[in-house]
């Protein structure tokens, strides 16, 4: 970067490390420091420099400098302000765009970085007078003072009168609801920053002669009322809409117009300055290698430019090369994309040494990002505990799967699916249709209208989604936990299409040829891909599954992790269970492996790279009458930037939102999708969006976590009625009370086919068909059918996992007397029997299985804190039961549990330990002993999946007491091997109850 740093200001030592706005003052032609206190309080004859830091999501920052020139600011200043504002760009290392904002004609970006508006003042302090301001903006608000006087107020205006005791808004008859909405943010802003919050408030509606006292109070300031003439506002800008596109190179501070029938990014030299006039605004482009000089001539040309057409109020933009703007980008053909720009440090690097060869502290100054001590791993947002319905779709038909199909999708199928969880005041649901690469129109056009009908059947409560194959999102993933895509499919326009066109049927078969690519980031998030059968198909990146009748191998690429190896064990139990696996690493794979793939091949060994998400843009979209989409990015948007009437995008790259609002007229309300979908065809960020994005529809009032996550979000604002204006206005006056919805909405239980309304559908949540794989998240369908046939006193639903209770059971009368009564010791002791058994199901296989603090409830806060660590799957915490008086050849480690010898330990010893969980015999041992036996330590071990632990436990002998492989009849009498019966009557014993039910309740989950 060929930069002179002599002439960079030390008053921008530090600037840009940290998120949000610095603002500095040109006093004296030096740049002052402006404090946060004073943030947005401008005067009409200064000049300021605002600075906006922005975190991006690719780690590094993003730089918007604006400076601002009063109506009074001297002539001198204002050059200055522009000469200091390139020294701040090159101290940020030439990675700022740079406005040029004129008082009165500022750009939204600008004003939205003082939300709610900037009312300019002549000095910093005066005594209140009777005042009146011209609003306008639907997003932000231009706020300019006029004269008080009756021909300022016009049909087309929205007028805000500032009197010493009330502040009254008029409301021209032209003006929308958004806007009156918008300018009473305004109110509000007067309100708190010249009454001191202490005020009344008043609206006058323009053409509305109604006889109330605030209508003649307002009038009365123009001694009286009379009509207001039919005009409009005349706009004293110049039209610059119709004037084409030029652009000029600058050559000695000469700006000489460039000869080109159309403009690529190959006209622009490095070396050179240039100016791409567009009519409403000039844009400065600065090549990475121009001195500072060069960059000063080139603004003072494009000033010039401006003056000489007599357009000296257009808006100027200046940028450095690979720091481009969207609207400069736009107006070249197939602008290349930089994937990582790497902003050059030069820049930093040289303000730095100046300024520390000038004494001054420099430290933190050529921070780039902000660090992270480690990469979050990015999050579903949803509630992965929920209820899951599927349908495929068969032209106009749809037919509901089982469990056990429910995450078996084929390519040339599409599918609707309803997901119902709980939120946090309501239960939500999420209704989608997912098409197959392969798939028909005619399915595709049909999931939609089923699950269009399916939305509105539940008054438009629910989010729908749109999601094509290869583009699903994280939370799909999350929701359905273990996916699986097959070749062909089943419906019968696929096997029309294949058949009208000759193609063979790859529909997958059990007995045949498939290869499957295994992928994800563990138990709660993997899929298998179905691929073609051949060695071009693998990637070193990743583990395959290979079957072939009843061979079936596993390859590992060499790349690949202990993790990916687990998922593919994982997904055997789905594909291909209880059979003989050949485990192939990549290079030392069989004869045999090749021939079933054709014969060894080259195949990729980078990772399939996927979409990242990007920062959030929001964006306001009205359809004209010609259905053409017209769009406008809010900047630094809120939740108070939505608008009832409207319909807004959320912009992330990798998905699409549509938030619609309630007051939406009905016909626009029924084409969200379509909305999205052009959005989508226009590419408003140029950032080439894949056509099969997702699209997400959000009704207002129903926004899911994962929408809501990119706001500060209030719930209470998207619960109240009317539209903006009456919103706003109630919350200026009552805090919102009179517009608040005080009644929660609540969504009836709704089936769509296979299940009666009534019958809430249950979900199986488990990671996989193995039975010594733990479950990810909830319950069984089958415990939950045998849960909700106990009483139950409190009406608690059973398919949610009970509160653990680990208050001691009695220890005498704990029988119960006979009668025709209620037992509640036996229900109480059955609740925590169920829920000691469960315990472990409800854990996440990634959590890690130690003994650890409990939290007390709050009827049991007396008990005493020495029983704070137990065993988890123990509901007493009666300290004698796990920490006894230590006997002789016994010892206690730190935990406090007795230790014993691995011989005592085993399910076929003679000398059984005493009081232990024999559900984690292991946790008994020594370190030594477990060294021993495990050849590792407790903490590696209980880092291990629980799988894993299942079997090395099992092959040493101290397993689980309940056996996985019990072959019981289900009546209460169930008779048990011996020894399962001695394990499972010790397991009950633990847990408060030796006979009766919950022995038939443990019989039934160890069976499942």
């Amino acid at each position: 970067m060929s930069v002179s740093m002599k002439e960079v200001d030390p008053a921008f030592q530090g600037a840009g490390q940290k998120v949000g706005i610095e603002v500095w003052r040109i006093e004296n032609s030096n740049p002052v420091a402006v404090p946060e206190s004073s943030h947005g309080k401008f005067l009409t004859g200064e000049c300021y420099m605002v600075l906006k830091t922005n975190a991006s999501k690719s780690g590094g920052f993003r730089y918007d400098i604006h400076y601002w020139i009063g109506n009074d600011a001297r002539e001198d200043e204002a050059d200055t302000i522009s000469i200091k504002t390139l020294e701040l760009d090159a101290a940020l290392g030439g990675r700022a765009v740079q406005y040029r904002e004129l008082q009165g004609y500022e750009t939204e970006r600008f004003l939205s970085c003082f939300k709610p508006c900037i009312i300019p003042e002549e000095t910093e302090h005066q005594e209140h007078k009777t005042r009146m301001f011209f609003c306008k903006g639907k997003h932000v608000v231009h706020v300019k003072e006029v004269p008080c006087a009756r021909s300022s107020l016009n049909h087309d205006a929205i007028c805000i009168l500032d009197s010493k005791n009330k502040i009254f808004q008029f409301n021209g008859s032209n003006t929308s609801i958004q806007e009156r909405a918008k300018a009473l943010q305004a109110v509000q802003y007067i309100k708190d920053n010249y009454h001191h919050s202490k005020c009344n408030i008043a609206t006058i509606e323009d053409g509305r002669l109604m006889a109330d006292a605030e209508a003649g109070e307002f009038w009365g300031f123009f001694g009286g009322f009379a009509p207001l003439p039919r005009k409009t506002t005349v706009n004293d800008a110049q039209s610059t809409d119709t004037l084409p596109t030029q652009l000029f190179c600058v050559k000695k501070g000469q700006a000489e117009l460039v000869a080109a029938d159309s403009f690529t990014k190959k006209l622009l030299e490095t070396d050179k300055c240039y100016l791409l006039d567009c009519g409403s605004e000039v844009h400065v482009w600065m090549g990475r290698n121009t001195s500072m000089e060069e960059r000063k001539a080139a603004n003072g040309a494009a000033e010039e430019h401006l003056r000489g057409q007599d357009r000296p109020k257009s808006k100027v933009i200046r940028m450095m090369e690979n720091f481009e703007t969207v609207s400069f980008q736009s107006k070249f053909d197939s602008w290349p994309q930089l994937t990582d720009v790497v902003a050059s440090e030069e820049g930093r690097g040289k303000v730095a040494a100046l300024l520390k060869r000038q004494g001054v502290d420099v430290k933190g100054l050529l921070k780039a990002a902000p660090k992270q001590e480690e990469e979050e791993e990015p999050q579903p947002y949803i509630d992965c505990s929920g209820s899951l319905q599927v349908w495929r779709v068969n032209g106009q038909g749809k037919s509901l799967l089982s469990d056990a199909d429910q995450s078996k999708f084929y390519t040339g199928d599409c599918y609707i699916f309803q997901y119902t969880y709980s939120g946090d005041e309501q239960e939500e649901c999420l209704i989608g249709t997912w098409f197959g690469k392969k798939s028909v129109k005619e399915d595709r056009d049909s999931a939609l209208l089923q699950a269009n009908k399916m939305v509105e059947s539940v008054k438009f409560l629910a989010t729908q989604a749109r999601i094509y194959e290869g583009n699903e999102p994280l939370l799909f993933y999350a929701i359905f936990q273990s996916f699986m895509v097959l070749k062909g499919g089943l419906s019968n326009g696929y096997k029309n299409y294949i058949s009208e066109n000759g193609l063979p049927d790859d529909t997958y078969k059990e007995d045949g040829v498939a290869l499957f690519r295994v992928q994800g980031s563990g138990p709660e998030n993997m899929q298998s891909i179905q691929v073609e059968p051949v060695a071009s198909s693998l990637n070193s990146s990743y583990s395959y599954i290979l079957h072939k009748d009843s061979l079936v191998f596993t390859w590992n690429g060499s790349q690949t992790t202990t993790e990916d190896h687990d998922l593919v064990e994982r997904q055997l139990d789905l594909i291909k269970p209880d059979m003989q696996t050949k485990v192939h690493k990549e290079g030392v794979e069989s004869d045999q492996f090749w021939e079933i793939l054709g014969g060894q091949t080259k195949h990729a060994t980078q990772k399939i790279p996927a979409e990242a998400e990007s920062d959030p843009h929001l964006f306001s979209c009205t359809l004209s009458k010609g259905e053409d989409l017209k769009v406008s990015e809010i900047f630094n948007f809120n939740q108070d930037d939505l608008m009832t009437e409207d319909i807004y995008i959320l912009d992330c790259h990798t998905s699409i939102f549509l938030w619609v609002g309630q007051e939406v007229n009905s016909k626009t309300k029924t084409q969200p999708l379509a909305i999205g979908e052009k959005f989508i065809k226009l590419d408003v960020l140029l950032e080439k969006l894949s056509l099969q994005a997702p699209i997400f529809i959000i009704m207002e009032g129903s926004e899911p976590p994962f929408f809501t996550r990119f706001f500060t979000w209030d719930s209470t604002k998207s619960a109240m009625h009317g539209n903006s204006f009456q919103r706003r206005l109630s919350i200026l006056k009552d805090g919102g009370r009179s517009t608040r919805n005080l009644k929660p909405k609540r969504r009836a239980p709704v089936s769509f086919g296979g299940r009666s309304a009534s019958e809430k559908p249950q979900r199986s949540r488990s990671v996989s068909c193995s039975s010594d794989r733990p479950r990810a998240r909830g319950r069984s369908p089958a415990f939950n059918a045998l849960a909700s046939k106990f009483d139950n006193p409190g009406g608690r639903n059973l398919s949610t996992p009970p509160p653990r209770n680990f208050s001691t059971p009695p220890q005498s009368g704990s029988e119960g007397g006979g009668g025709g009564g209620l037992d509640t010791s036996k229900v109480i002791s059955k609740t925590k029997a169920i829920a000691s058994l469960t315990a472990s199901f409800d854990k996440p296989s990634r959590e890690k299985l130690m003994p650890r603090s409990v939290k007390v409830s709050s009827d049991s806060t007396a008990k005493s804190e020495s029983n704070s660590r137990i065993n988890p799957m123990n509901s007493r915490t009666d300290s004698g039961t796990v920490k006894e008086t230590v006997k002789e050849n016994e010892v206690e480690d730190d935990e406090g549990l007795t230790l014993y010898p691995y011989e005592r330990l085993t399910t076929s010893s003679t000398d059984p330990a005493p009081n232990i969980d024999v559900t984690r015999r292991e946790m008994y041992l020594s370190k030594a002993d477990f060294r021993e036996k495990f050849n590792m330590t407790k903490d590696a071990f209980y880092k291990m999946p629980k799988w894993r632990q299942n079997k090395m436990k099992t092959s040493l002998g101290i397993q689980s007491c309940l056996s996985k492989k019990l072959k019981v009849h289900m009546a209460h009498d169930s008779t048990l091997y011996e020894q399962d019966r001695e394990q499972a009557t010790q397991f009950l014993e633990n847990n408060g109850d030796t006979r009766g039910e919950v022995h038939t309740i443990v019989v039934f989950v160890c069976v499942k």
